[in-house]
């Protein structure tokens, strides 16, 4: 373990760390990733993550990997996974050949999920989006059961089947977690594990028609590649209870999430649906304006990696 003196700042995520590396927990590994959506510019928002995952690798003499959640294939295209790498690497960081894809696994997470549906874990449901809603519940009233959550074994492989053959239109079915609708957390009443979609996909093109939610993906994404700490931003703290059941009723490999505080700034926006709203609409000259918060924006506009970092 190495600290470097000019640079080293103790934090509850570098004591988790060394807390797990005098302990052995990983065999005196330290593994993060960077995994990054391909639907957009990146921002100022994600440089801090960028330097966070990388920097904490390197000062443990540990590895970073830089992976795509390349699960939504409406709103991902070839070109943000480039503009992607040249941002990381004018940052200054590194992923050596450890270039991935949650669509490299898709195969795989399809494998699990038919474990998950022969276990009495899954369930495929013909509700709508808007009536899942409805049955979740809120904060203060528990969740209603799907009627169609007690489906037998058989016919849950049989339409999960169905589904990944294209039998069913957009929407109009989903496979989902059997876990508890009763759940104080609302991201464990019977999350959506797969829905129907019938799109062409950057990487693997029209052989699928069904993807699994970022909830399925993440987490087994992180167990295939090793990964020992999966630091994410806040807004998933709420997400780890089903990140852990997911690898926990899969018996694979166990990562530890751990949550950060993402960077805010004030009198700018940094929603990549409300950028690209201004990219669409010609209010600017495209993502690398100097007027965008965007890593290339503000590489035009003069700044300097050192001065991000």
């Amino acid at each position: 373990m190495t600290k470097p003196d000019a640079t080293y700042q103790p934090n509850f995520i570098r004591n988790i760390i060394e807390e797990d590396l005098k302990t052995g927990k990983y065999d005196g590994r330290v593994h993060t990733r960077f995994p990054p959506e391909p639907n957009g510019y990146l921002h100022i928002g994600h440089a801090k993550s960028i330097c966070l995952n990388f920097t904490l690798a390197a000062d443990y003499n540990g590895l970073c990997n830089l992976r795509f959640d390349d699960t939504n294939p409406t709103k991902e295209e070839e070109e943000y996974v480039e503009s992607i790498k040249e941002d990381v690497r004018w940052l200054g960081f590194d992923w050596d050949e450890r270039e991935y894809y949650a669509s490299d696994y898709f195969d795989q997470l399809y494998e699990w999920a038919v474990k998950l549906v022969k276990d009495g874990k899954a369930y495929v449901d013909d509700l709508s989006a808007e009536e899942i809603k409805g049955y979740r519940g809120t904060l203060t009233r528990s969740g209603k059961e799907s009627p169609y959550r007690n489906r037998s074994v058989e016919e849950n492989l049989g339409l999960f089947e169905r589904m990944r053959a294209g039998e069913f239109e957009n929407g109009s079915r989903v496979l989902r977690a059997k876990i508890d609708m009763a759940h104080p957390n609302l991201n464990m009443r019977d999350p959506v594990m797969y829905r129907v979609l019938h799109a062409t996909h950057h990487r693997t093109g029209d052989k699928w028609c069904i993807y699994p939610m970022y909830d399925f993906t993440h987490g087994q994404s992180d167990s295939i590649e090793r990964i020992t700490h999966s630091i994410c931003t806040l807004e998933f703290e709420d997400h780890r209870p089903l990140y852990d059941w997911f690898v926990e009723e899969l018996g694979i490999y166990h990562p530890q999430q751990i949550e950060f505080a993402r960077l805010n700034l004030s009198y700018t926006v940094m929603s990549k649906r409300k950028l690209m709203r201004l990219v669409q609409e010609g209010h600017v000259t495209g993502w690398d304006d100097p007027r965008m918060p965007t890593i290339s924006g503000l590489r035009r506009r003069g700044y300097t990696p050192d001065s991000i970092r």
